[in-house]
């Protein structure tokens, strides 16, 4: 596979450093390659499946892939594409933090490879232990003041302010290519549009200190069509972590992509072949309404990050929700499913209809809520209700005893809890 017709086929070549001279150097063997994660939090989130799925690429292509977390720099903040200092994390949390995103990048990667294995590693490994005044004289003398402010992750916080701790994040990441170079021969950085200043820097380093070639490639930054921002949602962040974003609201995230992005989303985030991407682009100009393009991104996507058993549980919660099944959902799909519908506990045995739809919030006072159960518009466990005079019992309660499912009209669902 040349990787970088891929690459621009999927329109994933934002910027790159010597194209040709690099072009060469990949047809001419395997390079090894990394990009860095730094641990902001205890998971990634789909703003970084982009730079995780492109190291796989490059390693389905029959090259050398490092995922470098960044445990010593993740410590200062990089100031790359933020308008404000960063809060510092205290150490105990960051390398609790790198121990867990570890575990997230060894999903994506093949590190058993008998021809090109991955490799990980963390930077506190040599930035942890650097003296200061060794590293100013040996390494920080290769970075002129002007040269750093002229670069954009820097410029764009002049007014806005920064720190010497975040003014200094690119000599380190500078140095994480050059040891990274120094261990294993790593010739490229990939990473966002955003992290272009750093790459650059970091290339410039190992040409004056090791005088060796090095070469960078940058990714798009993802946005999306309505000016919203991606990876989030009214919930909050999409994250890697099933604890935090379960399968079922991941799975939901894809499918809910714009026709807009939908073409541009599968390009970037799944490795379907070129004829079946065109396909799909094709049914999407002359049938949108059937949605086929944003199923099979989101199938694609859940089950790369989540597994096959995962994926099958979000399309049964989501087939259960859409279209009348709650009652064939097991007391664990519930939840999963129910994670972020709101909820409220009773503890009486017995509650009239009226009064929980009131309370819930579903309807806006008794005579509304007598108005909707008239109008036929209130289900119970996805059974109509037109009873205004209906009282929930024990007979109403499933899934052992702990959950009624209310639902107004075709998507307004609240979540009754009992105290069993």
């Amino acid at each position: 596979m040349d990787i970088m017709q891929d690459l621009e086929f999927r329109e994933l070549v934002y910027q790159v450093t010597d194209e040709k001279e690099l072009r060469d150097r990949l047809n001419a063997g395997p390079i090894t390659l990394y990009i860095g994660f730094d641990p902001t939090a205890d998971s990634l989130h789909v703003g970084s499946l982009l730079p995780i799925i492109a190291l796989r690429r490059f390693q389905m292509a029959g090259h050398l892939p490092i995922a470098l977390v960044g445990g010593g720099t993740g410590l200062i903040g990089d100031p790359s594409g933020k308008t404000s200092e960063r809060g510092l994390n205290p150490k105990e949390l960051v390398e609790e933090w790198s121990g867990k995103i570890r575990k997230q990048l060894e999903r994506f990667l093949d590190f058993d490879s008998k021809t090109n294995p991955a490799r990980m590693d963390n930077n506190y490994r040599w930035l942890g232990n650097l003296e200061v005044i060794e590293f100013l004289r040996d390494i920080g003398k290769y970075f002129p003041v002007g040269y750093m402010l002229s670069k954009e992750s820097v410029k764009a916080r002049l007014e806005t302010g920064i720190t010497y701790t975040e003014f200094s994040y690119m000599i380190l990441q500078s140095y994480d290519f050059l040891k990274l170079n120094e261990f294993y021969n790593c010739e490229l950085q990939a990473g966002g549009s955003d992290q272009w200043g750093n790459i650059t820097a970091g290339i410039d380093l190992i040409r004056r200190v090791a005088n060796r070639k090095a070469y960078g490639i940058t990714f798009p930054l993802v946005t999306k069509s309505d000016g919203t921002k991606f990876g989030k949602t009214e919930a909050g962040t999409i994250w890697l972590d099933s604890d935090k974003t379960s399968p079922y609201e991941f799975f939901q995230f894809w499918i809910n992509t714009d026709d807009r992005d939908v073409i541009k989303f599968i390009k970037y985030f799944t490795f379907l072949s070129r004829e079946q991407i065109m396909e799909l682009e094709e049914q999407v100009k002359n049938d949108p309404g059937k949605r086929e393009a944003q199923r099979v991104l989101a199938r694609e996507v859940t089950q790369l990050v989540h597994g096959r058993e995962a994926l099958n549980r979000a399309e049964k919660i989501s087939q259960a929700l859409f279209y009348g099944n709650l009652r064939d959902l097991t007391e664990e799909e519930i939840e999963e499913g129910f994670r972020d519908v709101p909820s409220m506990t009773v503890q009486e045995k017995e509650i009239s209809l009226v009064d929980l739809l009131v309370s819930s919030g579903l309807s806006s006072s008794r005579r509304q809520a007598r108005e909707d159960i008239r109008n036929r518009a209130v289900y119970i466990n996805d059974e109509l209700s037109d009873d205004t005079n209906r009282v929930l019992v024990h007979a109403d309660r499933l899934w052992g005893g702990k959950y009624t499912i209310i639902r107004r009209g075709k998507k307004k669902y609240f979540l009754v809890k009992w105290l069993v």
